[in-house]
C-alpha cells in the first residue's frame, strides 16, 4: 500500500480513486507525440533531453542549465539524496512517502516535524523554528501529499531563507501545484535566482496524466547540485516517447485551461457528497480529497468489494487507517463513489 494506482495484482477492472491523475486523461497531442517517438526507439534515447530541456526552459523562463530532466519526480527525490548525501534530513508528517526512503537508502537521520489535525495538517510558522544547524536537506510538498492543503508562498519563502542560513538544501516539491488557483503566483521558481539552495521538483505525471510514461524535472539555480544529481542517475534515465511527450505538453495550453475550468466544480461536487457522509473532509486544493472515516479502517476494502480503489492512509506518518485519499474523477464516477460511500457509511 506505499502507493496508489497499484491495480495490477487485482484481477478485475477496477475504477481506481487511488491514483491522483488527471481526469481528462492524456491530451491527444502528447499521446501522438509519443507513439511516434516509438520509431526513434531503435536507438537511445538523447542522454541530455535537450530538445526537452529547451522547451522547458521557455515554458518555465529558467535558463536551461537550471534543467535537469529525470524518470519522474521519484527518480530525482533518489537521485538528490545520492548526490548530498545527508546526515539529517527534516520532513513534515504527513508527507509523500518517497522522501524517506530515498533518506533511508542513503543512511541519512530523518526528524519529522508533525502536522496538526487540529489544524487542518497546514504548515505554519513553527516549522521555521525546526530549521535548524545540522540539517542538511528539507523535504516540504506544495500542496501536501495525501493532505491537498498549500502553505504561503511567503512562508515558503521565510524557509528558503531559513536553509540558506543554517546551510541547507530546500527542496520543494510543486507535481500538484499546477491544479491549484493561481498556481503561478503560488510557486518558487520565479525566487530561483535567489535562493541557489532551492530544488524545485515538477512533473509531467499528474497533471498531464501520463504516469504510465515517467517524466519529471528539478530546477536549481545551483548548477553545481544538478551536476552532482545528473551523475547519481543511470544517463538514459527519459525514454525517447517520454522525451517526445513533454515537448508536446508544454504546447498544451487549451487542455491546461480547461482543467482549470472543470476541474474545481467536480471537486466541490465530491467533497459536498462526501461532507454529507460521517466523515471528516478536509479542505481540498489540489484534484484530491483527504477525509477521516471515524472507526472505519475497513472502508478500502469495503469499496474494494464494489470494484472501487481508495488510497488508505495508515502507512503515512501519523496517520491510522482511519485516514484516506480519493482522488477528483469526472463528475458521473465520482457520481459512483458517493453511492457506493452511502451503502457502506452508516
Amino acid at each position: 500500500m506505499a502507493h496508489g494506482g497499484d491495480i495490477y495484482g487485482l484481477g478485475r477492472p477496477i475504477l481506481d480513486f487511488s491514483a491522483n491523475a488527471n481526469f481528462l486523461g492524456l491530451p491527444d497531442g502528447v499521446r501522438r507525440a509519443a507513439e511516434a517517438a516509438v520509431r526513434d526507439c531503435v536507438r537511445y534515447p538523447d542522454p541530455d533531453c535537450r530538445a526537452l530541456t529547451a522547451a522547458l526552459a521557455g515554458w518555465e523562463g529558467v535558463p536551461p542549465e537550471w534543467i535537469l530532466c529525470g524518470n519522474g519526480a521519484a527518480d530525482l527525490i533518489f537521485r538528490l539524496a545520492l548526490a548530498l548525501r545527508p546526515q539529517r534530513a527534516l520532513l513534515p508528517a504527513p508527507t509523500f512517502s518517497e522522501y524517506a526512503r530515498a533518506l533511508e537508502a542513503v543512511g541519512c537521520e530523518t526528524v519529522l516535524f508533525p502536522l496538526r489535525e487540529e489544524n487542518g495538517f497546514r504548515l505554519g510558522e513553527a516549522f521555521l523554528e525546526a530549521v535548524r544547524p545540522g540539517v542538511d536537506l528539507v523535504f516540504l510538498c506544495n500542496p501536501n501529499n495525501p493532505t491537498g492543503c498549500t502553505a504561503p508562498r511567503a512562508l515558503l519563502e521565510r524557509i528558503a531563507a531559513r536553509c540558506g542560513e543554517v546551510g541547507a538544501v530546500l527542496a520543494l516539491d510543486e507535481c500538484f501545484l499546477p491544479f491549484t488557483a493561481g498556481a503561478a503566483a503560488r510557486s518558487l521558481t520565479g525566487a530561483l535566482g535567489r535562493f541557489p539552495h532551492l530544488l524545485i521538483l515538477k512533473a509531467f505525471t499528474k497533471i498531464f496524466a501520463m504516469p504510465g510514461l515517467r517524466l519529471g524535472y528539478a530546477l536549481c539555480a545551483g548548477e553545481s547540485l544538478l551536476r552532482g544529481m545528473r551523475r547519481c542517475g543511470q544517463p538514459w534515465s527519459v525514454s525517447a516517447p517520454a522525451q517526445a511527450a513533454g515537448c508536446a505538453a508544454v504546447r498544451e495550453n487549451a487542455y491546461l485551461a480547461e482543467t482549470l475550468r472543470l476541474l474545481p466544480p467536480a471537486r466541490e461536487a465530491l467533497r459536498a457528497g462526501l461532507e454529507a457522509l460521517p466523515l471528516r473532509v478536509f479542505p481540498p486544493e489540489a484534484n484530491y480529497i483527504f477525509f477521516r472515516a471515524p472507526g472505519r479502517e475497513d472502508l478500502r476494502e469495503a469499496l474494494l468489494r464494489r470494484d472501487l480503489l481508495i488510497r488508505q492512509c495508515g502507512d503515512y506518518p501519523g496517520l491510522s487507517g482511519e485516514y484516506y485519499r480519493v482522488a477528483v474523477r469526472a463528475p458521473e464516477e465520482n457520481a459512483v463513489l458517493l453511492a457506493a460511500l452511502r451503502e457502506v457509511l452508516p
